[in-house]
């Protein structure tokens, strides 16, 4: 493996890729909604994407993203700032009654109440990425439990470095995965101050 892109494996792509695919679990053909486009974000739903997930839907308050998204399987995009509510009422308009999964990859305490409350009753499951401000508060009411939904957290995407790693690699080099679009630029050792 070419250890100028593998390296990019160390921590944003896999806690992105293994929030979908170890964690959130979407079944083939589900609805997965990843909070927040950065590079975490991408990567969640990168592997929204490899696990066979029909619609994935990108919500970020920055449009710019959109088209980079479609990238990495991306086929919908929210900006919750073009609706006069809540982006939770808006995701489970779009996908009757809300999304299978969702994976919140921002750390905003909010974007982590709206991604628990955009999944379905009965089967939905919320993953948690980002981290949140030390005082920040989970709040929500305690019906959307016993309706059944599911709120998970992660952490590296729940892989041990050790032993889960090579097995991360080898989706890269069978091409199931592709790091390469994750790379904006290539700078030599000596510019790192500039990168």
């Amino acid at each position: 493996a070419p250890l100028d892109k593998v390296c990019i494996l160390s921590c944003g792509i896999s806690t992105g890729l293994g929030a979908s695919i170890n964690v959130a679990k979407p079944p083939k053909g589900s609805t997965v909604a990843v909070f927040g486009l950065g590079a975490v974000g991408l990567a969640a739903a990168e592997g929204a994407r490899i696990a066979g997930a029909s619609r994935i839907i990108g919500v970020d308050l920055n449009p710019s993203r959109f088209e980079e998204a479609r990238k990495f399987g991306c086929t919908e995009f929210v900006n919750p700032k073009d609706h006069n509510k809540p982006v939770q009422e808006v995701l489970a308009e779009m996908t009757n009654g809300g999304v299978d999964r969702s994976v919140e990859c921002t750390g905003n305490i909010n974007a982590m109440i709206q991604a628990f409350e955009c999944v379905h009753d009965g089967w939905g499951v919320a993953v948690l990425v980002g981290v949140p401000h030390k005082d920040a508060e989970f709040k929500t009411h305690p019906m959307n439990f016993l309706n059944e939904r599911t709120l998970k957290g992660t952490f590296f995407g729940n892989y041990k470095p050790r032993t889960d790693l090579p097995n991360v690699v080898e989706l890269y080099m069978k091409k199931e995965l592709e790091v390469e679009k994750f790379i904006t630029h290539s700078v030599p050792f000596a510019e790192i101050n500039k990168a």
